[in-house]
């Protein structure tokens, strides 16, 4: 087996953690995709990549993407509005990036994030990672319990929907996956108010870094989403191609930005 490849492609499925717990409870929690690939092919009808998984962490986003290009996307949480809007920067360093080497900063500075080898758009990985903080500080709860009811829900093969959506006033197709971790979880009535909290993925092929928008959602009471208690979002903003050495001046993008 190789080793961990990220957080968010981890085994799900009782069977394969019962595999991985010889080796620690760090890989139960960063198996990569291949060892389950290798599982699923090895024993018949066993652990599956479900497509939503391959499509939110398997997949090439930065493809296409020319090196030293910032992929700009703007974090918004309801809970803080008079805090502003905090830019998440994804800088693209290789072409493609080829090496797997695409460096994510926010308001603090650089950010470390457990990608490994995986070449999905790191923006991905900082909001989960982000929203799992979240989680453990407002129900103090276990990070590995949140991160677990995540990847269980996903690799339950949610459907994906193509959805008309909009970037910089330009229409784009787009892809979406939406999810309710927490539902149905005997563990969740210690903290009801986000048993229904819903987590929305939007991809598209013609955005940079194919990232769109990520978007938690916890429903006002009864389960009203149209009136949330409270959502958090990631939004593609823009593209800067091609960022020279300090000193010289920035060339603009032709890539699309995205309407608040």
């Amino acid at each position: 087996m190789t080793r961990a490849r990220g957080a968010w492609l981890a085994a799900a499925r009782a069977a394969l953690f019962s595999t991985l717990c010889v080796l620690g409870a760090l890989y139960a929690l960063y198996a990569s995709p291949a060892a389950r690939a290798a599982s699923a092919a090895s024993t018949p009808g066993g652990d599956q990549i479900t497509a939503a998984e391959r499509l939110i962490f398997l997949t090439d986003h930065l493809h296409g993407v020319a090196a030293q290009t910032e992929l700009d996307y703007a974090l918004i949480d309801s809970a803080q509005p008079t805090h502003g809007t905090d830019v998440v920067k994804v800088l693209v360093v290789s072409p493609d990036n080829a090496k797997g080497d695409a460096q994510v900063s926010d308001h603090s500075g650089n950010v470390n994030l457990p990608i490994g080898g995986l070449q999905c758009n790191p923006a991905i990985i900082y909001f989960l990672e982000h929203d799992i903080a979240e989680m453990q500080g407002l129900t103090g709860g276990q990070r590995r319990y949140f991160q677990q009811r995540l990847r269980l829900a996903l690799a339950a093969g949610p459907q994906i929907e193509s959805v008309p959506s909009a970037v910089g006033g330009k229409p784009v197709s787009a892809r979406r996956i939406v999810v309710q971790p927490y539902l149905n979880d005997p563990n969740a009535e210690r903290f009801a108010q986000y048993t229904g909290k819903r987590y929305t993925f939007l991809l598209a092929d013609g955005v940079p870094g194919q990232v769109v928008q990520i978007r938690t959602d916890v429903p006002g009471p009864n389960n009203d989403f149209a009136h949330p208690a409270h959502t958090e979002s990631l939004s593609f903003q823009s593209a800067l191609s091609k960022l020279p050495t300090p000193g010289k001046a920035v060339k603009p993008s032709n890539a699309p930005r995205a309407s608040r």
